[in-house]
């Protein structure tokens, strides 16, 4: 879920998920099951549509609709991401090709596809651009989906409290406080003159240990990705005792997904 270097944070230092590619195998939790339940329902997705799913990461979309009878291509930068999803995919049994490429500019074929996906990840892209080829490479009436699976650090949480501490270590983090709606997206949708853009969202909650939030938190675009090895090893040191100090025992950390989608002309 991630354009790797050629991203850069609010102080010109690369972002590069890939660094991250181990956590994010280990403890970044997917989309759940009722998510793609919640899309079947909708029509939004159907057994034998062919999909291109942007910016796939670790595959979190791209295996979820390949379990479903979907014919999914999975197209992101990170080569140490695209390791990690073509594993998940190999253990699971599921057809999903992978390659290399940017929701920019995929180099794939027009008109060749009924659903294209980005999970997670819209933020890193140039919107015009991206909604520009997402029309491009859709066939007539194929859907864009958008759409996000983000905790929330809601007043006292662990998340709340987490996100002090990644300020702490990487003062004007922009990403703090999000609520995980995005009319962006939905404007992006309108922009380019997507039809029948629909939206919906609900929150659920995600069990973690304290390993695996540490983990978690470690694939965050403001540590991991953007922190040297030092620096994540000082901040994980101080997550872990303040985990301790102040949540001890099982983690529950509600979660936002939303979804924004339109059919293209």
């Amino acid at each position: 879920m991630t354009y790797g270097p050629q991203i850069e944070d609010h102080t010109g230092r690369s972002i590069d998920f890939g660094r991250a590619a181990d956590d994010y195998d280990r403890h970044r939790p997917g989309f759940p099951a009722a998510f793609f339940d919640r899309l079947a329902e909708a029509r939004w997705i159907e057994p034998g549509q062919r999909v291109v799913d942007l910016g796939t990461g670790t595959g979190s979309l791209a295996l979820g609709f390949a379990a479903r009878g979907l014919d999914v291509t999975g197209l992101d930068l990170s080569p140490e991401l695209l390791e990690v999803a073509r594993r998940r995919a190999a253990a699971a049994g599921l057809p999903v090709r992978f390659v290399a490429g940017r929701a920019e500019q995929t180099g794939l074929q027009d008109d060749a596809y009924d659903l294209a996906s980005a999970g997670q990840c819209w933020w890193w892209f140039d919107s015009d651009d991206a909604t520009r080829e997402a029309l491009r490479i859709l066939a007539p009436g194929g859907r864009l989906l958008i759409c996000n699976f983000s905790y929330l650090p809601l007043p006292g949480s662990v998340a709340e409290r987490t996100e002090e501490l990644i300020l702490d270590h990487n003062p004007g983090w922009p990403k703090a406080g999000w609520r995980g709606i995005h009319p962006e997206q939905v404007e992006a949708l309108d922009h380019a003159r997507f039809r029948d853009v629909e939206t919906f969202g609900y929150t659920v909650d995600v069990p973690f240990s304290h390993v695996a939030w540490r983990g978690r938190v470690r694939t965050c675009n403001g540590v991991g990705a953007a922190l040297s090895d030092e620096a994540v090893e000082r901040f994980d040191r101080e997550l872990a005792d303040m985990l301790a100090a102040e949540f001890p025992g099982t983690l529950i950390v509600p979660h936002r997904i939303f979804a924004a989608s339109g059919t293209a002309p």
